[in-house]
Order: C-alpha cells, then sequence, then structure tokens
C-alpha cells in the first residue's frame, strides 16, 4: 500500500474513533450522480477474469464476488488473496474501454455470511468491520460496496442469526455510508454503498429496508431462485409475473420493497443467467407446475444446446412473461430466461421508473453474450 493510502487510513481511522452509530443519528439519503439506467454484472472470482470476453462497453457497473466476512473482518477469501487482486486489476482494465464503468466487491454471499451477525452486533464491531471493508476497498481501489448478507434475521446458508440484525444491519449500512463520505472528502471520488437483497417478503418482514435504503445508492433484488431444490413442484424460477395465487415473481419482488418504504427508482431487478430444471415430471401442461423431481441447474450456454436437441421443446407462458423447455421423452423441464422474457423485464423496469437491471453470473451467458447483449438493447433502444 503506497504513502497516500496510508495517509487515507489513517484519516478514516480518526473519523472512526468519534463515530457513534445510534438511531439519534441524522439519516443521509445518497443520490448516485448517473442517471442512466444501470446494467449490473456480477462476475464470480472462482472462475477466473478473461477481460477479452467481458463486454464492457454493455455494463454499468461489475460486482466482483465476493469478499469473505472472517473474524468479524472484511478479507479476501480463505487462499483467494493473489487470485482476486489479479482478478480485480484485470476489471480495472476495462475502464480503457468504458471509462464509467464502476467496479464493486460483492461482500458475502450465500455461503460466506457466516460472519456479518457477530460482526455487526455492537457499535465497536461495527467499527472494526467498516475499517476493514473500507481497507478492502482502498487496497483493490474499488468504487464501491455491495454487502450481499444472506440474510439479516435469518439462518441462511447455516448461518449465526439474531433478532438483533435488524436493528444492525442498518447501522452497519450507516456506518459504512459515512466512512465512505470520510473517504470522499479525501479522495474527491464519490463511492458506492449497495446491497444484494431477497425477492421474498419473508426477508423483508424481518428487516427494515425503508432505514437501509437511506444509505444505500441502490438495491439489487435477487428476484430469480423462487423455485429450486427441495420444489417438488415445477414451475418458473425467475418470471416477471405469477398467476398463482400468492405466486412469487420478479414484479411483486418489487411491489414488496416500495411497500417495504423503498424508492422504487433505487430498486434494481435481478436476472438469471442460468436455469433449473426438474425430471420424471408429470407431462400434463408441458410439464408446467407438475411434480417432478428436482434435477439440476445449467448455465444459460448449455440450454441453448438443449434447445439444439429436437426432443427439447420451448415453450411461453404469456402470462408469466417466461419461457420453459419440455422434453416430452425423457419428461424433463426446464426453466430459464432468454431475449423474450428480458425484453418484458426491461420493458417493466422502464415503465415503472426502477434503477435498472442486474444479472448472476457473467459467466453463465452464451459465448456471443446473447443475454447481455437482449439487456442492453432493450434498455437503451429509443
Amino acid at each position: 500500500m503506497n504513502m497516500h493510502k496510508n495517509k487515507i487510513i489513517v484519516f478514516l481511522l480518526v473519523s472512526f474513533i468519534s463515530f457513534s452509530c445510534s438511531k439519534s443519528q441524522v439519516a443521509v439519503q445518497p443520490i448516485e450522480k448517473e442517471s442512466k439506467k444501470k446494467i449490473i454484472g456480477y462476475v464470480a472470482g472462482w472462475k477466473g477474469v478473461d477481460t477479452a470476453q467481458i463486454q464492457a462497453e454493455k455494463l454499468t457497473h461489475i460486482n466482483y464476488a465476493f469478499a469473505n466476512v472472517i473474524d468479524g473482518l472484511v478479507t479476501e477469501g480463505e487462499g483467494r488473496f493473489e487470485q482476486d487482486t489479479e482478478n480485480i486489476k484485470r476489471l480495472h482494465s476495462l475502464k480503457s474501454k468504458n471509462p464509467d464503468l464502476k467496479i464493486l466487491i460483492s461482500i458475502g454471499g450465500w455461503t460466506w455470511s457466516k460472519g456479518f451477525s457477530d460482526a455487526v452486533l455492537t457499535s465497536d464491531s461495527r467499527k472494526e468491520f467498516t475499517k476493514s471493508a473500507i481497507e478492502y476497498l482502498i487496497r483493490h481501489d474499488l468504487d464501491g460496496l455491495d454487502f450481499d448478507w444472506e440474510y439479516p434475521g435469518m439462518q441462511g446458508d447455516g448461518n449465526v442469526y439474531r433478532v438483533e440484525d435488524k436493528d444492525n444491519f442498518v447501522f452497519m449500512l450507516q456506518s459504512v455510508r459515512q466512512a465512505l463520505d470520510s473517504l470522499e472528502g479525501v479522495t474527491g471520488k464519490y463511492y458506492l454503498n449497495t446491497i444484494a437483497s431477497a425477492g421474498f417478503k419473508s426477508y423483508l418482514d424481518v428487516n427494515d429496508l425503508e432505514s437501509a435504503s437511506r444509505y444505500l445508492d441502490f438495491i439489487n433484488i435477487m428476484s430469480y431462485d423462487f423455485v429450486g431444490p427441495g420444489t417438488d413442484t415445477t414451475a418458473h424460477h425467475t418470471n416477471l409475473h405469477n398467476r398463482l395465487e400468492n405466486g412469487r415473481s420478479a414484479a411483486q419482488a418489487v411491489f414488496d420493497h416500495v411497500e417495504a418504504g423503498v424508492p422504487i427508482e433505487k430498486l434494481v431487478m435481478g436476472i438469471a443467467f442460468y436455469g433449473k430444471s426438474w425430471k420424471n415430471v408429470n407431462p400434463e401442461n408441458n410439464g408446467l407446475y407438475q411434480v417432478g423431481d428436482w434435477n439440476r441447474t445449467f448455465p444459460y450456454k448449455d440450454i441453448l444446446n438443449l434447445k439444439a436437441q429436437n426432443n427439447f421443446q420451448r415453450f411461453w407462458d404469456d402470462e408469466s412473461k417466461a419461457p420453459f423447455l419440455w422434453n416430452s421423452d425423457e419428461n424433463i423441464f426446464v426453466s430459464y430466461e432468454d431475449p423474450e422474457s428480458i425484453a418484458a423485464k426491461v420493458g417493466f423496469i422502464k415503465n415503472n421508473n426502477l434503477g435498472g437491471a442486474m444479472f448472476w453470473e457473467y459467466n453463465e451467458d452464451s459465448e456471443d453474450r446473447i443475454l447481455l447483449n437482449a439487456i442492453y438493447q432493450e434498455m437503451y433502444k429509443p
């Protein structure tokens, strides 16, 4: 770390000593300076970064996944320091193609959210957590932080969780926002503070997204995985609408966030670059909403190979605005996203003034980037 960065860290440490996280503090509401609709791509670090394959000109943000939370601190994943450092350097090189591209670190994820609850439990622990997050950002010269805590107040992947997570999640975001603002005072650069949010209402019921949103530039809703392992009836996993009573959908996830008090312009709709499949499916209705056995997930590039086989037929559910594949020979059902469903989602985003679209995950698209191109063309067409 160079001398300039060391001075910044010292400045922040002084700021943290006097900073206290309490509800009585005035809430800041950052407004991102760029009004252009966002196209945010998550890039999985363990898959490597091949910049020749990344169409940076079609992205506004890249969220590099993931940093871990270990012993209360934000850090590179175990054994991943060199890999993550090199990968992030490669992502920075994409700014030669798109100078406006923002690079963020996504912290947590499904398997690395186990340390959040302990890390933000007290005022002192939040100070240390915040300091480590800022140090990570400075170490890799990033444009912001994306917190992917799955989930505050919920067990997730066997995580420690507490009722207190509801308040501590907000305190964490408040602490980070203030630290980022302090850093801006030194560098003159504005830094983003964002989260990935769940696409189901029980997450909103145990959290305070209205207060959290005051400290966030935008919220990426994971509006996918509505069904999957453990679901013994086929369905769409990332559908825009749902005609079933109490059925989950991307649109409903947005409306639930708005009802929870989040400004709609801060919401970013998630799009899945992968599909889900069931086998031994009852053939009625071409396998849709039928009993079956969970099979596996497929990246979109593999779904294209399935479509090319004569025994897989594509169907379109116009009520849900979602495609699916049906193999009547082997009774296999596949739920996935394609350009037609993306067009419907982007239309919803634009018509309802959402902040934009995000997707998981870049490397699962086809080699010619069919899904990314669909988002880009629909988002920015006249």
